[in-house]
């Protein structure tokens, strides 16, 4: 184990040629997308998490059904212990496409899916008990093309720094939360407004606490904690793997796992030929990158899979209940890989590393 103190992000880095921000806890790098991993996890006690009352937690997400997908469960078993949660949804999702080939008539969504999205929204914080806001940001679109085509303007994903982050200031000096959660700084993966949302995480989380900062938005409040969601782990996915082939079962995640192997290699060789050429490595692959950071902190969610589940259906244009988020039963995952995985990335506290609870050092 490890101990980390209290830290602040005065300097930014370059890693992976995308800004980031330094670490605050002595974490390193590891086996994000390696070929042969450690796993590494915290064997967090069944029973889910302690009583929370008093404690608040706010995830930022790009895009309503973002919250569904990344850290439903989390945010569930926080709730039911009595912590406030709250998910921000920086854009309305109003360019998303329709994913769901069952979704039905369309009539509704081709006049009107920015509410159609935001009903789903409300459904699916109903189903996980949380509070809402919105930023109201225009969602930037996925562009395709090669050359890439510029995002379409006055999206999310092409304001200045300050304008984006300036509602979500306001909204954390409103809601006072000990821990902020995003994305990590390809966003998950990179959607323009993925990037753009850890991008406004992480500015909030140093400037929020400033008086000095952003004017007019609200009584400084200081956050104490900052996590990365690592929704997409490929040690879990390799995990889940395993059980399937155990049990003498085809696995869903067999394609997904070669992806993860392909890409691996194709950036390790990219980054071997501009370290040699001595230039940024941050073109290659062109399209995804993978991040190295260690999962430091995984929380027992198996009770709470249901509630997840029910929010992920509540996003009926972007989520097939016949597709890959359900192709693992429940009772597999509680066998196999029963937490929700994240990177602490700044405490101002002190902690003990690897947690099993988002608020440790803060109880």
């Amino acid at each position: 184990m490890s101990s980390t103190n209290p830290t602040n992000l005065d300097d930014l880095e370059h890693r992976d040629g995308i800004a980031a921000p330094e670490f605050g806890v002595s974490v390193g790098q590891t086996s994000y997308g390696s070929v042969e991993p450690e796993v590494h996890h915290a064997v967090p006690e069944a029973g889910g998490v302690p009583a929370s009352q008093g404690l608040r937690l706010m995830a930022v997400h790009a895009h309503p059904d973002d919250e569904s997908s990344k850290g439903a469960a989390m945010m569930a078993a926080y709730e039911a212990a009595g912590a406030e949660v709250m998910v921000v949804t920086c854009t309305g999702g109003e360019r998303g496409d329709l994913l769901n080939p069952g979704y039905g008539d369309t009539v509704r969504l081709d006049r009107d899916i920015t509410g159609v999205r935001r009903t789903e929204m409300q459904e699916a914080g109903a189903a996980l008990g949380i509070e809402h806001r919105w930023l109201g940001f225009m969602d930037s679109g996925l562009p395709e093309g090669d050359p890439m085509p510029p995002l379409p303007f006055g999206s999310f994903g092409t304001l200045p720094l300050e304008q984006a982050a300036a509602p979500l200031v306001r909204v954390i000096r409103e809601f006072r939360p000990h821990v902020l959660i995003s994305y990590d700084e390809i966003g998950g993966y990179p959607h323009p407004d993925h990037i753009k949302s850890h991008e406004v995480t992480v500015e909030a989380y140093r400037a929020a606490g400033d008086p000095e900062r952003y004017p007019g938005t609200g009584e400084a409040w200081t956050p104490s904690k900052l996590y990365y969601d690592r929704a997409f782990n490929p040690d879990k996915y390799r995990a889940l793997h395993e059980a399937y082939l155990e049990a003498g079962e085809e696995s869903p995640y067999t394609e997904r796992l070669e992806w993860f192997r392909k890409l691996l290699e194709e950036q390790e060789r990219a980054e071997a030929q501009a370290a040699e050429q001595d230039v940024p490595s941050a073109t290659a692959p062109a399209r995804f990158r993978l991040t190295r950071h260690q999962v430091t902190t995984q929380i027992h969610v198996a009770d709470y899979f249901e509630q997840r589940d029910n929010a992920l259906r509540a996003h009926r244009t972007q989520i097939d209940p016949q597709g890959q988020f359900f192709a693992t039963p429940n009772a597999l995952l509680r066998r196999t890989w029963p937490w929700e995985d994240y990177v602490l990335i700044d405490s101002r506290v002190e902690t003990t590393l690897p947690e099993t609870d988002l608020f440790t050092g803060l109880r």
